[in-house]
């Protein structure tokens, strides 16, 4: 014998017009696992409950209430917003549009993100099966980057012809330019997609790219081509075939560095003694920058430099005006650490931007 739960008979006459939860779990579309779930939440509570069955029963406008939870669970309104739709339900219909318009917005902006991530995914998605790498940035701050290290390849020829390295690293293009006499070395802040590249750029490309200097410049770079678009504008080039030395390598342990004026430095260089050497049959001028006793920079003349201490480093002169011409307006750092070791020009605070300047040897 099958036994059954029994309504009250008090229950039974007074809820007479109300309805149970199968009928509004069908009525509404909610389940009968929803319906209870949102009685404990306090959402919707059934407007009477048999003390003896725990049967509960649910008005014609609860009814309403749980068509309208079933349809802002649809749209994925949160539980909490969904609670203030139903109380408004019967006494301000107005906010309960308010709040559907509201939530639509959010809707509308979750898909704009959304959509805009998918398109992303798939770019990366190219990137990657296309084995090229797109780099976007700032054209300014591209353009000072460059600035800063073209000097370093202006003369340069065999074995290493003139050109820029462009390496990516997390968030960010490091730019390298060298003609074994120098090098210079500048980063820039980017968004970096696809795999990691380490491409050397002509001279040409390179100089194309530092004219432009305005809005945002992205840049794809593939083994074979080179290609760069701001705004209207399109620069493209190959790349140099060949495998740019490590400068790491080159780079010397920081060492003690002393802060000048670059204008200040400026005119003690223009009365500096310049000593004339030559390379290959070409003159060019030398100048010989030394410490003072109280750790100031100094500029030596041949006698000194001919006494061959420890205490100066010889660089060529024009190379080191470039350097100057290169760095930032303001305070600069150079590193002087003896007449066989590179001197090391740096705009104070600028860790990622510097110059390296090869010693010249009596």
């Amino acid at each position: 014998m099958t036994l059954e739960k029994v309504e009250t008979p008090e229950f039974r006459d007074v809820e007479s017009d109300m309805r149970g939860i199968g009928e509004v779990a069908r009525a509404s579309g909610l389940s009968i696992s929803a319906l209870r779930f949102y009685d404990s939440a306090g959402v919707l509570v059934p407007a009477a409950v048999d003390p003896s069955t725990g049967y509960r029963r649910y008005t014609a406008e609860q009814i309403r209430a749980a068509r309208l939870i079933a349809g802002l669970r649809r749209v994925g309104m949160p539980v909490a917003e969904i609670a203030g739709a139903v109380q408004d339900l019967l006494q301000d219909p107005a906010s309960v549009r308010v709040k559907l318009d509201a939530h639509l917005v959010r809707l509308e902006s979750g898909l704009a993100d959304a959509r805009r991530e998918l398109l992303r995914l798939h770019t990366l998605l190219d990137l990657e099966e296309n084995l090229m790498t797109r780099i976007t940035l700032s054209a300014a701050d591209l353009s000072a980057a460059l600035g800063a290290v073209l000097f370093a390849a202006a003369g340069s020829a065999d074995p290493i012809p003139a050109g820029v390295l462009f390496e990516t690293g997390d968030d960010a293009v490091t730019l390298v330019a060298t003609d074994r006499f120098r090098l210079a070395v500048a980063t820039a802040p980017a968004t970096v997609e696809g795999s990691a590249a380490r491409l050397f750029l002509p001279y040409g490309l390179a100089e194309q790219l530092h004219d432009i200097r305005t809005g945002a410049i992205t840049i794809d770079l593939t083994a074979e081509l080179v290609t760069a678009r701001a705004g209207d504008r399109t620069v493209e080039g190959e790349p140099i075939d060949m495998d740019f030395p490590d400068y790491r390598r080159l780079l010397p342990p920081a060492s003690p560095a002393v802060t000048v004026d670059v204008a200040e430095l400026r005119e003690l260089l223009a009365g500096a003694p310049v000593i004339d050497r030559e390379h290959e049959g070409r003159p060019y001028p030398v100048t010989v920058l030394a410490l003072d006793t109280e750790g100031g920079l100094r500029f030596a003349g041949a006698a000194e430099w001919a006494a061959d201490t420890d205490s100066h480093v010889a660089v060529n002169r024009e190379f080191l005006l470039q350097a100057l011409d290169a760095g930032a307006a303001g305070q600069l750092e150079l590193e002087l650490d003896g007449p066989v070791k590179p001197l090391i020009v740096r705009a104070v605070g600028a860790e990622s931007r510097f110059s390296l300047l090869m010693p010249v040897r009596h």
